[in-house]
């Protein structure tokens, strides 16, 4: 039997884990972030993975600081013939990665080399690809460089955010992985290098990135809109002197002569806005400051009451 332990932490590994339990692997450990309060009153959180590891009574690690930590001894102590990685959140000490008998590897969410990091999936979309997927590596102390054993391509869908895709992929990652881990353990697996030349870069999103600009064409602002979705959110620092996120839109096929920021047509149930580039989009779903998620029909029976034909609602603030 191979003995495994699993590091991750986010809802998009956790079919990762209860897959490779399920068929039979034995999971020494699970090593996720340790839990996180959430909402209003602050309340603790485990991780997805913490679940799935409580699920089937298997003992947990959730070191603040992986490196250098005495949980850091104990995972290697239990000299695993396998370490296996999907979305952990920390870096692995290369003392770490070279205690596993056989390997250590990673389940990473996208078609390396391009889009190395912590943001993969939210780059993708915000760059309008078509595609993204899994890629299983080996893991080295470089991020996301190592050898590529196996991938898969994932198909963006017009109607897919962040959410979306992170669903799909967790499925595809598990599948690709299981298929692949017979492969690893066999000796019976071919690595490929990864083209240096091609890597892509995908960092963490910072918060200025969630800010929308007047600059962007209709399709742009809805790629950033689903790459942000179903959070952080994107937003327009002054639309109606409000900052304002837009959850849902609709890039639309007509031009318009108005300049970006200004209404373009409005009616009980439809606000159509000008983009860069005499780009127009329809506003599907919005949230202003201080108010709840609502559709555009609400909006504008509400603190959007009054809307004209060439009114300007939006402004760049820098």
């Amino acid at each position: 039997m191979t003995n495994i332990v699993f590091m991750g932490t986010p809802a998009f590994a956790a079919p990762i884990l209860e897959g490779i339990i399920e068929n039979g692997y034995n999971v020494l450990a699970v090593v996720t972030q340790p839990d996180r309060p959430v909402g209003r009153k602050r309340v603790l959180h485990a991780s997805p993975v913490k679940e799935v590891a409580l699920k089937y009574g298997i003992k947990v690690f959730q070191p603040v600081k992986l490196s250098g930590s005495d949980e850091m001894q104990e995972i290697i102590d239990l000299q695993p013939d396998l370490i296996v990685t999907a979305a952990y959140g920390q870096f692995l000490p290369t003392k770490l990665i070279e205690s596993a008998k056989i390997a250590a590897i990673n389940v990473h969410g996208s078609l390396l080399p391009k889009y190395r990091g912590g943001a993969p999936v939210q780059y993708s979309i915000m760059n309008g690809d078509d595609k993204t997927g899994v890629t299983i590596i080996y893991m080295v102390k470089k991020m996301d460089a190592g050898d590529m054993l196996a991938q898969a391509e994932l198909k963006i869908e017009s109607t897919d955010d962040t959410g979306t895709i992170f669903e799909k992929m967790s499925i595809l990652g598990r599948d690709v992985l299981l298929e692949t881990l017979p492969k690893i353990i066999s000796g019976n697996v071919e690595a490929v290098k990864q083209d240096e030349n091609k890597v892509v870069f995908s960092p963490n999103i910072k918060p200025e990135e969630e800010i929308l600009h007047l600059n962007l064409e209709a399709k742009e602002l809805d790629w950033k809109t689903r790459a942000l979705r179903p959070a952080p959110g994107a937003y327009f620092k002054n639309f109606k002197g409000k900052r304002t996120k837009l959850w849902s839109i609709t890039p639309l096929e007509e031009k318009t002569e108005f300049a970006p920021g200004y209404v373009v047509n409005v009616d009980k149930h439809e606000l159509k806005v000008s983009a860069y580039n005499g780009t127009v989009y329809s506003i599907i779903e919005l949230q202003p400051a201080g108010k709840q998620k609502m559709d555009i029909t609400s909006y504008l029976n509400g603190v959007g009451q009054g809307l004209k034909i060439g009114q300007r609602i939006i402004e760049d603030e820098e």
